[in-house]
């Protein structure tokens, strides 16, 4: 027995506004101080008036928000005791806001001690509500939360399906203040999630649409996106994207970019797009030299061109690189300015911690501990991978 979860979806023109047509009384504004600086915590609370609800700003979201921030924020909503709480921003305001959700429901519960199979009763207290500020995260349709262990610098992912919001709202509106660096890195964060998600052993029907959808997406917006901060067909199709790369990838799982991200950012604090973005072709080159032509199937329906499975997977590899180069993201981890010596004095908890992630049983090739340590050191040269 599979499962699709996913949460009401408003998108378009005027999205925002549907917020006029929820019944409550006080709503909990999860998100950052930029975004209250930039007015959007303000047109969110004019769409609140309008409803009739109250509201309360909590605005001390960090970038990879830690526990610590996560507590102070579910103390706020013991005490202001919302009916909706709004996560607003990028995946670490809706990321933290989810996680706050919880605690608020179970205060004694222990952030990293969320699990799916516990019932927190959280719609006792709130419902909630994402909207999404960057295309990348997709945060808006998943149950899944990554917070920041500040102690041993690493992000733990934690999650159950009572964290999947009751709305997310897609507003391209919100979107148009993304700097390029913030475009680049968002894109290729949900890149890789709908490719991750399309190369799953837990694929099916239900994930495999929408992975392929937002591939087509990206590959035809995301550099009108990056290039044209005006353009508002590209951005409100790279939300989308974003959006349906995540419905594939949370109800089936992530892959060893994202395995491989993570345990770069614990020891180099690299941007989580950038990052996984960097590993993707890679985790890829690694899959295809096992025979997986599973991705050859997602390059024909994006337009690419080959005589053989092998070939349409390695079109799509040299697309997503071209792409992410396009898109002055780096291709290898050399060009981040990252001193070899330090990397692979890092290198065998950077495996550990890769192999120990969740999603490793569910890749098309599981790596041992010699493979990972590998691809991450021809990641670090640029090598193909052809092992």
């Amino acid at each position: 027995m599979w499962y699709f979860r996913n949460p009401l979806i408003v998108f378009g023109d005027d999205a925002l506004e549907h917020l006029r047509e929820i019944k409550g009384k006080r709503a909990l504004i999860v998100t950052d101080a930029v975004l209250v600086k930039l007015g959007f915590v303000d047109k969110v609370a004019k769409e609140l008036k309008h409803a009739g609800i109250e509201h309360r700003v909590f605005a001390e979201v960090e970038p990879d928000p830690s526990v610590d921030t996560v507590r102070k924020g579910a103390q706020v909503a013991l005490e202001y005791k919302p009916d909706w709480l709004i996560g607003l921003g990028g995946g670490s305001p809706m990321d933290a806001a989810k996680m706050i959700w919880m605690l608020y429901a179970q205060p004694d519960t222990e952030p990293y001690a969320i699990v799916p199979f516990q019932d927190y009763d959280a719609r006792s207290k709130a419902r909630m509500i994402c909207i999404p500020t960057t295309a990348g995260t997709g945060s808006e349709v998943t149950w899944f939360m990554v917070v920041t262990d500040t102690v041993e610098q690493r992000k733990i992912a934690v999650g159950t399906p009572e964290a999947l919001p009751d709305i997310a709202i897609l507003d391209s509106r919100l979107m148009g203040d993304m700097p390029k660096g913030l475009v680049a890195d968002t894109g290729m964060d949900a890149l890789t999630h709908c490719v991750e998600g399309f190369g799953s052993t837990w694929r099916t029907d239900f994930t495999n649409g929408p992975a392929l959808m937002a591939m087509k997406l990206i590959f035809k917006y995301l550099k009108r996106s990056y290039d044209d901060a005006s353009d508002k067909e590209a951005r409100e199709h790279m939300l989308n994207a974003s959006a349906l790369a995540s419905m594939s990838w949370s109800n089936g799982m992530a892959g060893l970019a994202h395995n491989m991200g993570h345990a770069l950012w614990g020891f180099f604090h690299v941007t989580h797009g950038k990052s996984v973005g960097l590993y993707l072709p890679y985790n890829m080159e690694y899959l295809a030299e096992a025979g997986a032509g599973v991705f050859a199937e997602a390059a024909r329906f994006i337009g690419l061109e080959g005589e053989t499975d092998l070939e349409l997977t390695r079109a799509l590899i040299t697309g997503i690189r071209d792409m992410a180069r396009n898109l002055g993201q780096p291709l290898a981890v050399k060009e981040l300015n990252i001193e070899k010596a330090a990397y692979e004095k890092a290198l065998p908890e950077m495996v550990e911690r890769a192999i120990g992630e969740a999603s490793t049983p569910t890749v098309l090739r599981v790596p041992d501990e010699k493979d990972m340590e590998r691809m991450f050191l021809y990641a670090y040269e640029g090598k193909v991978v052809d092992f």
